[in-house]
């Protein structure tokens, strides 16, 4: 006998910057916010605009989501009034149980800066044994699918917005994703920076993606979602039951006319059959976003297919690899 779970719809966004950029003292840009808000004025502030991103949430709001995931760049240069301004968008698309956010290299965009503001956002990124509480690998279990949030955002020389993932959060995320309580879990991996080679330039890259890499080798998991390019892609990584779906969204508050596409959502709907020895999954994306020359809401991928795993005596995971 064979049964399906309700379907569970996840929507994924994310690199909204939300502008504009706030009155500033002179005394918050004696670093390297100086060029964050040359950037603004002269690149994203023409391109980059609250009509677009509202235009975008109010479409895929339309199809109920049950959650909602943002894989960072909330804020431009990470200010005490752009975290509370994010606290109160991240507020308007749901409740903090149904939206889970991650930082991206704007929200750390200097040293100490996250630290001193990130509580703002707490409640939308904290595990659900820890609320309130932010540490990453955090998770998230909602109907089956486990949602697990991490963090490369680390405060950047000027010219460079790299990121760091880092061994001991690799080794937690190893331990996360090969917990027997997840086992039956279709488990997504939240990540700002693209974990794949060749995303990116250099200077804008995973510096160390290949920890994240060999965690993901080791025992997989059944999709990683990322932003940071503003660019829609997929790719694949390593893991030990086969290949695992990488995927990249369009900036959420891109306008036509830019260099990088017009903004975008991913909608991915998720079902889970079970049968006797068995647990198979679903999961088909949808990828709406607007078209770079007209303006037009457009659909570019329709319920596309994404192959998971199926859960059927699986191998024996194998242990974090050492660091080479």
């Amino acid at each position: 006998m064979r049964y399906r779970q309700p379907m569970f719809r996840l929507v994924h966004i994310s690199d909204p910057h939300l502008g504009p950029v706030p009155d500033f003292e002179f005394r918050d840009y004696f670093n390297k916010r100086i060029f964050g808000l040359l950037n603004w004025k002269g690149n994203r502030n023409r391109f980059m605009s609250a009509r677009w991103r509202e235009e975008l949430i109010a479409e895929f709001q339309k199809v109920r989501p049950d959650h909602i995931a943002v894989t960072g760049d909330v804020t431009n240069l990470a200010l005490r009034l752009e975290f509370l301004r994010g606290r109160d968008w991240l507020q308007s698309l749901g409740a903090s149980g149904d939206v889970s956010v991650i930082p991206g290299n704007h929200d750390a965009y200097i040293a100490g800066a996250f630290a001193r503001y990130g509580d703002a956002w707490a409640p939308f990124m904290s595990g659900d044994e820890t609320p309130g509480t932010v540490a990453f690998p955090y998770l998230r279990r909602r109907d089956g699918v486990a949602l697990i949030g991490t963090t490369t955002a680390v405060a950047m020389p000027p010219l460079l917005a790299g990121g760091l993932f880092g061994r001991g959060q690799a080794k937690r995320l190893h331990a996360m994703l090969s917990d027997p309580a997840l086992a039956g879990d279709f488990k997504i991996v939240m990540i700002h920076h693209p974990p794949h080679s060749g995303a990116t330039a250099r200077r804008r890259s995973l510096f160390d993606a290949r920890v994240f890499r060999r965690a993901i080798r080791s025992v997989g998991a059944d999709l990683i979602l990322h932003g940071h390019t503003h660019l829609p892609t997929f790719a694949e990584l390593e893991g030990p039951y086969g290949p695992v779906p990488v995927i990249g969204v369009a900036a959420a508050s891109n306008g036509p006319g830019a260099s990088r596409p017009a903004g975008r959502y991913n909608l991915f709907e998720i079902e889970r059959t079970d049968g006797t020895g068995e647990a198979a999954w679903t999961c088909r994306w949808t990828e709406r976003g607007f078209n770079s020359v007209s303006g037009d809401l457009v659909t570019f991928r329709d319920r596309a297919s994404i192959d998971p795993r199926i859960i059927l005596d699986p191998p024996k995971l194998a242990p974090m690899p050492a660091a080479r």
